[in-house]
């Protein structure tokens, strides 16, 4: 559906609930915001189609345009499905009841279960398996999407001049405000020092540089929303912060994307390239690929000071390479030697070790390689005779995993303590193939009972054959080429074929030779290439490596990781060695100036360094090492690093050991790592499992079909791709909802740093939106409250005026202390948890509700107005870091204290600290309360029970205690007001209960009695509670009987079980005092 306001916004100060006009952009009709229709007659609204005209392309003068999905142009294709009510109308029309009208509980109840019914819908519709969209129907309903059309160049302020629109949207909230953020330059430290509040104290953190191999995933959107909070919360407490954006030029990965990019478009291959044709097109992939990683890192909002945004292959990162190159080799930690590495024939590269996949197999498994003609199988082994020489009957049984590997054995291994070869020691066996003789030698390495007992070594091909043949003094034999073919030493049969294909022809030969003993099922880890798919070989090459272990002693004395449950004791160790280099694209020093060391000039090396060395350098070549500049002096080291636990050792542990060996510092003290973000079935985000979610998909919503079609655009093979397409089809068969910016960075800290996995669901998402719905929907409510003229007290001259409002700014005084320290402990999900807690619970089901009967008197008491304004300004205050745009929107609307200048922006507003609000915080007052909330609780049970629905019944309070009626009196208007009663009154002790009123205990000292006599018909009542007694009941014996399943806990099955069991002992006392009632009134009185 498609409709649009583009005509005239209400003027200002013209409030959406006192009728405030807007022209309809459809067929001219007027609509008037909370109030109906004005002129002409509600307009017809018309479904979404090819034929739609997008309200985008219409002259939009309001600057609030209400737009739908048109289904055809791409300006709306990003969000057609959301959660909430689809209405029948003008979407103006579609806002909730305006604050301080009378909502019965009736349209209470009906909202809250259909917000039930959306929610079991939506995650009905996510976990549905289905073979197509259309074979299921919606999980969610569309929602209007409220667009900001006043014309604002990039960088100008927003204008907030006119009236909220009646529903939060996330397009409408988060328009305009980071390009003006960002020009005023508020993310700047120099800017910071200003701020009347600055405390002179530094805060540093740089963001783990994402590859430029793409766009961020909701991994990296973690990483920001928990680094964004911290460093908006430092920021608003008056810190000098600096958060430097960088990106890595990912040598391998990029290479490898680049390639198939090549292949796809044009059908070359790399090495149909000279170096400086791929080079070229590796810095294109950058330049597109850099510029929409930023793009994403501003709509999530990351507050980063883009001035000093680096790239790891920039001038100055190069600089640092080379400096840090030459120091290490200097200090001899650097060297270069022949050593097996993990190598990737289809890119004809080393690669690292974390871009080696461990593909566990159960047993035999036929994969397809690229550059292997035909599927080859795995998980099988196989057993090779090696004839003993001189003894024609003899022969030792090898098993091997990798025939193809054969040709260079140069030994066969045993146990020395194996008495089935000790009469073979030192013996000499023919190689089955070559027949040439091969040594058999013993070694305490070999596992006596696995297979035989007996291995083939083959040094230049396996890291545990390399160690073995080293202690022996063997010479290893390279037999498998750079390109995955076999080399000349195999001979002319073998020469030049690929390695697979080699594998069969040697079974061939084997079998032939009558050398081949058995084929079986074995179960085995493959080592896989992440980057290209291909199954990594071990080659000898000459590279260079670091010496890790006298850095990794030193570098670990003095970090402290959090969560310490995260790191495990293996965790703290770090390799002896790391290899440097490997080839492909990087750094090099390819150009005249040759890398001189010890006053010697050498030629550049062919190799480049791994991607890893010059991110290891990042936290101070980003501030400009080696030269000493001001913001190394200033910034270094660090005062965080925030991260995932996965990059502890690949990443942390390098920057560590680089930091503390190159700049004499730690380059951070203190390590946060966060969960690993898993999809909802708890698999690890992937692009060949569809997965992977960009960031702005659940911020502004995809369809199903651009899901879809981001897939084909993507570098996935044929077969990757129709696994992905069918996966994405199961997850999100209607698409994605639009959540908005400020719902993912919300959930996302509710999880904060907890260790273990994050298993994350869009439903959780939407969730978070509802919540920012209420928060807006809280605010339009105090802005109509407060009026034009209103004047906010200064906070430390706030009294409260009446119990609750004492009360409310007590949660909120206990709330900012709770805030407080979640910060200082980087507990993000403590500050979640008591926001959420505050806004939902105590401020807008509990003092909005009990504070709208109080604004009604008349003359308006002044108290309540401010008590809700300090609400509004702290409470937003203290969401900014996690919800910078919803808080920036609608704190610039609020009125400035008097006094001092207002803070032009709350991200640099000072934030709310515990001591400034302690006055307001009164423990005891909120234990008391917390009381009146349970007597609200037990009325509007009797009310469910006894279905009132219209009624207003007088209440009584009586206790054995004569201290705890005191502590009810306070409260006796806002108790009426949220238990939906008339007057209520207190009994005094020991008085008898009154004729005809329903009784429910309230403790063991406390009664709660309700009016009943005149308001309930037991004839009409009797029957249905009856009828609902059955229901309760049937369910009750069905429990009972029902075998628990599998997971299920005992202890919820017996709550359930003790939950319908008190329904219906409340249902049984019911119609007992309903037939006590028989005799009364026979007319109920109607209210």
């Amino acid at each position: 559906m498609e409709v649009s306001h583009a005509a005239r916004a209400p003027p200002r100060g013209a409030s959406p609930l006192r009728g405030g006009r807007a022209p309809h952009g459809v067929d001219g009709h007027w609509t008037r915001w909370g109030r109906g229709w004005g002129r002409g007659q509600r307009p017809r609204m018309r479904p979404a189609g090819p034929a739609s005209l997008c309200s985008a392309d219409r002259g939009a003068r309001s600057g609030v345009g209400l737009a739908r999905s048109c289904g055809s142009c791409s300006c709306r294709r990003g969000a057609p499905w959301d959660s909430g009510r689809l209405a029948g109308s003008h979407p103006l029309s579609t806002q909730s009841e305006p604050h301080g009208s009378h909502i019965t509980r009736r349209n209470r109840e009906a909202k809250q279960k259909r917000l039930r019914e959306k929610q079991a819908a939506l995650e009905a519709g996510i976990a549905r398996k289905s073979k197509s969209p259309a074979e299921s129907s919606k999980a969610w309903t569309p929602k209007e999407i409220v667009l900001y059309e006043i014309p604002t160049e990039p960088g100008e302020k927003k204008d907030v001049s006119q009236p909220l629109p009646p529903a939060y949207s996330p397009r409408y909230v988060e328009a305009a405000w980071y390009s003006w953020w960002v020009r005023e330059g508020f993310f700047k430290p120099e800017y910071q020092t200003q701020l009347p509040h600055a405390t002179g104290e530094t805060f540093s953190m740089c963001i783990p540089p994402p590859n430029v191999t793409g766009s961020l995933h909701i991994g990296h959107a973690l990483t920001v929303a928990i680094q964004d909070a911290l460093v908006r919360w430092h920021r608003m407490r008056g810190d000098q912060v600096l958060w430097v954006p960088g990106s890595d030029h990912a040598g391998i990965a990029t290479q490898a994307v680049v390639e198939k990019q090549l292949w796809k478009d044009r059908r070359v291959r790399r090495h149909e390239l000279s170096r400086e044709e791929f080079l070229r097109e590796v810095w294109k992939w950058k330049d597109e690929k850099g510029g929409e990683i930023c793009e994403q890192l501003r709509a999530l909002g990351a507050s980063l000071d883009w001035d000093r945004e680096c790239f790891t292959m920039d001038p100055g990162s190069s600089a640092a390479v080379t400096e840090a190159f030459v120091r290490l080799h200097k200090a001899g930690l650097l060297y270069r030697n022949r050593q097996l590495v993990n190598w990737s024939c289809a890119l004809r590269s080393a690669i690292s070790d974390i871009e080696v996949e461990s593909r566990p197999l159960p047993g035999r498994t036929e994969l397809r390689l690229p550059g292997c003609p035909t599927p080859v199988s795995f998980g099988l082994l196989v057993s090779v005779a090696f004839p003993v020489d001189g003894e024609p009957d003899a022969e030792v049984v090898v098993g091997t995993t990798r025939p193809e590997t054969l040709p260079g054995d140069v030994a066969v291994a045993v146990h020395p303590d194996d008495s089935r070869y000790t009469h073979l020691h030192g013996r000499q066996l023919r190689h089955p193939l070559t027949g040439q003789l091969l040594p058999l030698i013993t070694d305490s390495a070999v596992q006596p009972h696995v297979g035989t007992g007996a291995v083939k070594v083959t040094p230049a091909h396996s890291p545990a054959d390399a160690e073995l043949g080293a202690r022996h003094g063997l010479s290893p034999l390279s037999v498998i080429a750079e390109d995955g073919t076999m080399t000349s030493l195999c001979g002319d049969w073998l020469q030049g074929l690929h390695r697979f294909v080699a594998r069969g022809k040697i079974m061939s030969a084997l079998r032939e030779r009558g050398l081949f003993r058995s084929l079986q099922d074995h179960p085995m880890v493959l080592p896989i290439c992440s980057r290209s798919g291909d199954v990594v070989e071990y080659l000898l090459k000459s590279q260079w490596f670091v010496r890790c272990r006298e850095m990794g002693d030193r570098a670990a004395q003095g970090l402290v990781c959090l969560p310490a449950a995260v790191v495990g004791p293996s965790d703290s160790s770090l390799p002896s060695r790391r290899r440097a280099c490997r080839e492909g694209a990087g750094h090099c020093q390819t150009t005249e100036e040759n890398l001189k060391l010890n006053d010697v000039s050498h030629l550049s090396d062919p190799d480049v360094l791994d991607t890893w060395f010059s991110s290891a350098l990042f936290p101070f070549s980003a501030l400009g090492w080696p030269q000493e500049t001001q913001d190394l002096a200033r910034f270094y080291p660090l005062s965080l690093l925030e991260t995932g636990s996965d990059l502890l050792l690949f990443w942390v542990g390098r920057m560590v050991m680089l930091g503390t060996q190159l700049t004499g510092q730690l380059p951070f003290s203190k390590v946060l790592l966060h969960s690993m973000v898993r999809d909802r079935q708890g698999r690890k985000m992937s692009k060949s499992l569809g997965n992977v979610l960009d960031p702005r998909d659940i911020i502004s919503g995809v369809e199903l079909q651009v899901l879809q079609e981001k897939l084909e655009d993507g570098n996935l093979d044929p077969a990757e791709l129709a696994i992905a397409a069918a996966a994405q089809r199961k997850d999100f068969p209607h698409g994605i909802p639009e959540c908005g910016t400020d719902a993912l960075r919300f959930t996302l800290c509710s999880h904060g740093a907890l260790g273990g996995d994050l298993h994350l669901s869009v439903s959780e998402v939407l969730s978070s939106r509802h919540f920012c719905n209420k928060i807006w929907n809280a605010l339009r409510f105090i802005l109509n409250a407060l009026g034009e003229k209103f004047v906010p007290q200064p906070a430390e001259e706030l009294s409260p005026s009446s119990p609750v409002d004492a009360w409310i700014l007590s949660c909120l005084a206990r709330t900012a202390r709770e805030c407080e320290r979640g910060f200082l402990t980087q507990e993000l999900s403590l500050v979640t948890h008591a926001l959420h807690h505050f806004w939902l619970h105590n401020l807008c089901d509990v003092y909005l509700e009990a504070v709208k009967p109080v604004l009604l008197h008349s003359p308006r008491p002044p108290g309540p107005p401010q008590v809700l304004f300090s609400c509004a300004d702290v409470g937003l205050r203290l969401l900014a870091p996690l919800m910078p745009f919803l808080a920036e929107e609608l704190w610039q609307r609020l009125p400035p204290r008097p006094g001092a200048p207002p803070a032009p922006s709350i991200s640099v507003a000072p934030y709310p600290s515990a001591r400034s609000l302690e006055h307001w915080h009164q423990p005891q007052l909120e234990q008391h309360f917390s009381r009146v909330q349970e007597a609200v609780q037990a009325l509007r049970a009797l009310r469910a029970t006894y279905q009132l629905t219209k009624a207003r019944p007088r209440v009584l309070l009586q206790s054995s205690e004569p201290g705890e009626q005191g502590l009810f009196e306070a409260f006796l208007e806002p108790l009426g007001t949220l238990g939906y009663c008339g007057a209520v009154g207190l009994l005094p002790p020991g008085a008898a209960a009154p004729s005809g009123w329903a009784q429910a205990p309230l403790s063991d000292t406390i009664q709660v009695y309700m009016e009943l006599q005149g308001l309930v018909d037991p004839q009409t009542h009797l029957p249905l509670l009856a009828a609902r007694r059955h229901k309760l009941q049937k369910q009750l014996d069905g429990l009972r009987a029902r075998t628990p399943s599998e997971g299920e806990a005992e202890t919820q099955r017996q709550q359930r079980l003790s939950s319908l069991q008190l329904e219906l002992s409340k249902l049984d006392k019911a119609a007992s005092h309903l037939r006590q009632l028989m005799d009364a009134s026979p007319s109920p009185r109607e209210p």
